[in-house]
């Protein structure tokens, strides 16, 4: 945590630069196991590396996944399941995915198009909620920043969820972020890349340094 603001480095696929994450006093390492992710790995790679990895908080990043690949991925031993969906994905397959893993430890990341809201039913079946940009071709990682108000207005709407903004942060412009969308937890990913699947440490620092002076400048 950096001045009360808790945030994730996600899309880490390297123990080098997951120990570096930790370093930085990252609250939470993400692992992208979506294939078609260019920062994707493959359960049995986490397994490989999870008896190694620094004690942070580990969370499993997936599309949609079934039943039993999300039971495999709670089976591993993750402490959190953050799952990218469409809209149009039904109330009962949210109350699976909660069932599985348990409200407190789901992040539901929706996919909502510009003027769409987050539904009842999302906010009802976890306690947290990732805003990521809206993109028509991917599930976030598009390296894009979103609407910054909408997550405002969602955060200041229904605190009894906890809200983590997504979506093309980077040292340059996490002040504003910070300042227009009111976040107390952010995710970062390309925003500190060298390449895809690659963190560049030079990047990271950065970001936490500039995330530090944001977080003090708006108390």
């Amino acid at each position: 945590m950096i001045d009360g603001i808790r945030f994730k480095v996600c899309g880490l696929t390297s123990l080098v630069d997951a120990e570096f994450a930790d370093r930085c006093g990252a609250d939470y390492l993400g692992f992208v196991l979506h294939p078609a992710s260019p920062r994707g790995i493959s359960l049995a790679q986490f397994s490989a590396m999870a008896p190694r990895l620094p004690a942070r908080r580990k969370v499993a990043v997936s599309v949609e996944p079934k039943g039993g690949d999300l039971a495999a991925m709670r089976d591993a031993g993750f402490d959190y399941f953050q799952i990218h969906f469409r809209p149009e994905t039904t109330e009962a397959q949210l109350a699976e995915w909660s069932q599985l893993v348990g409200a407190k430890h789901l992040w539901l990341a929706p996919k909502l198009p510009p003027g769409a809201e987050v539904t009842s039913a999302t906010r009802d079946l976890a306690k947290f909620i990732l805003l990521d940009t809206f993109h028509p071709g991917v599930f976030g990682g598009s390296g894009q920043t979103g609407d910054w108000g909408k997550f405002a207005r969602h955060q200041a709407a229904h605190p009894e969820n906890i809200w983590i903004l997504a979506g093309g942060l980077n040292a340059d412009n996490i002040a504003d972020a910070l300042g227009q969308s009111g976040a107390r937890f952010v995710d970062v990913n390309s925003g500190v890349e060298s390449a895809p699947g690659v963190k560049d440490e030079a990047k990271l620092k950065r970001f936490v340094v500039a995330l530090h002076q944001a977080a003090t400048a708006r108390r």
